[in-house]
């Protein structure tokens, strides 16, 4: 049942206090289980940052970039990207943002979720004050879903009063294709953007502060990353630190701190992509009896309840990767734990997904993590070189990397690298949560020719039954030649 909203103070069952992914999933599950729900987010539409300024904008211009890089390679086909009509590209994007938000507002009414626009902060752990343009109204309730997301992370030397200096959020409103970009930061937004803007036209630097692509991923992962990437870019210089910025008439001049090209360059745009934070702002979480800890974060127990019995928290705000479907899984759970019942969340592994062109994706635990928690795996490269479909489509750089457990031989991590390892990961995450074994694996039997075939050719190198590579000495790290 909807609440009547025009009153200035009302109580529910279970407040959520922001409308992304995680927060939208809440709702309409605890309203899907009986409760009374209000959801609450600053913005008029739902679905937050991942729907209207991060996922989906970003994944429908990658989409195109990578239809633009895809032509190009075609022989004898002629792709001129100034040739872009940037107006349509954004009123595209905007139509699939639109119809996205329009159907979660649907799902939303068609459940009696009360959707109310303001900025919430608590009075008390069992009422909040929601600051709405039409004043402020008390919400009175029993349990209370936090799901505030992230923002972007921001560095000190660069003034985002100058327009030429962008976050990840004005980058994707795409109003102008600059001639020369400086991306700061290689994880995974400023790779996309790398892709999307490569793409569309402009000369791209990317610079980062770490030694790798993805500081998340194994090196060698990294390093297939990169050598794909790399023709796309300018330049790429690693170990290197943005030392300042000023701001001339006809450029934005960039002072380096690093080993490699020259300490100072001039950029059209900067684009800071240095990662995001977990975002509380005005809030007031101490008047709940909240606090967060060193690394900004709330602490959950396995149902997502924090150190307050009817106060729950998901998604970018608790430790983790800040990911959607992660804070999607975590709205479930905290919603089916606040109407009783025994629900956790206890994923064996979350995978993660970068999707630039090529695509790189991992789950599970990594060989460095591995390595350094004295856990014995075995770790398989299956070269994309030796998958018929991967050179029939033209990208023979790709990888899948698989790692055993030595002793009980189960699948603990993946990672992958080349075209739609987004899509492809899947199949690990699976094979993890089931507890799949290397035998179970390369006894599936996988369509030929697909990508997907290489996760079972990576197992069968682990049983040491492959019969598309000669194994050498060297099979345990997955390095082998044709035959």
């Amino acid at each position: 049942m909807t609440l009547p909203l025009n009153h200035q103070e009302f109580v529910v069952d279970v407040l959520v206090i922001g409308a992304g992914p995680g927060g939208c999933a809440a709702a309409f599950r605890a309203a899907d289980l009986g409760k009374r729900v209000a959801l609450v987010d600053r913005r008029a539409e739902l679905g937050g940052v991942c729907l209207n300024e991060g996922c989906i904008p970003s994944k429908t211009l990658l989409h195109t970039a990578k239809t633009l890089r895809s032509a190009a390679a075609v022989p004898g086909l002629h792709v001129d990207p100034r040739q872009l009509n940037l107006a349509a590209l954004r009123a595209h994007k905007a139509e699939v943002v639109a119809q996205l938000t329009g159907g979660l507002g649907q799902l939303a009414k068609a459940r009696g979720v009360a959707v109310m626009e303001g900025s919430a902060r608590f009075e008390s752990n069992l009422s909040a004050i929601v600051d709405t343009a039409q004043g402020a109204r008390r919400i009175r309730f029993a349990d209370v879903v936090i799901a505030t997301g992230s923002a972007p992370a921001r560095l000190p030397s660069a003034s985002f009063e100058d327009p030429r200096v962008m976050d990840s959020t004005s980058a994707l409103e795409l109003t102008v294709i600059p001639e020369r970009l400086l991306i700061v930061g290689a994880g995974v937004i400023g790779l996309e953007m790398a892709t999307i803007y490569s793409a569309f036209g402009s000369e791209v630097t990317l610079v980062e502060a770490g030694a790798q692509f993805l500081p998340e991923v194994d090196t060698d992962v990294a390093r297939a990353l990169r050598a794909a990437l790399s023709p796309t870019l300018k330049d790429v210089r690693l170990d290197t630190k943005v030392a300042s910025m000023r701001a001339t008439e006809a450029a934005m001049e960039v002072h380096f701190d690093g080993a490699d090209g020259p300490a100072i360059e001039a950029y059209d745009r900067v684009l800071v992509a240095i990662g995001r934070r977990p975002d509380c702002r005005s809030l007031q979480l101490e008047k709940a009896g909240l606090s967060l800890d060193a690394s900004g974060y709330l602490h959950v127990d396995e149902h997502m309840r924090t150190t307050a019995a009817n106060l729950y928290a998901i998604g970018d705000i608790v430790e983790g990767p800040m990911l959607a479907h992660k804070a999607s899984h975590q709205g479930v759970v905290a919603a089916e734990a606040i109407a009783g019942q025994a629900s956790t969340f206890e994923p064996a592994s979350i995978p993660s997904v970068c999707y630039c062109e090529p695509e790189v994706a991992w789950t599970g635990i990594t060989e460095r993590k591995a390595k350094a928690g004295g856990r014995a795996v075995d770790p398989v490269v299956f070269p994309w070189r030796a998958s018929g479909k991967a050179l029939a489509m033209g990208t023979p750089e790709g990888m899948t990397k698989l790692l055993f457990e030595q002793d009980t031989r189960r699948l603990v991590g993946a990672a992958i690298v080349g075209s739609g390892a987004g899509e492809l990961i899947a199949e690990a995450v699976l094979a993890i949560e089931m507890g799949a074994l290397d035998v179970d694996l390369c006894s599936a039997i996988h369509p030929h020719p697909t990508l997907s075939e290489t996760l079972g050719q990576a197992a069968s190198m682990a049983t040491r039954t492959i019969t598309d590579l000669v194994l050498g000495r060297t099979a345990a790290r997955g390095l082998a030649r044709l035959a």
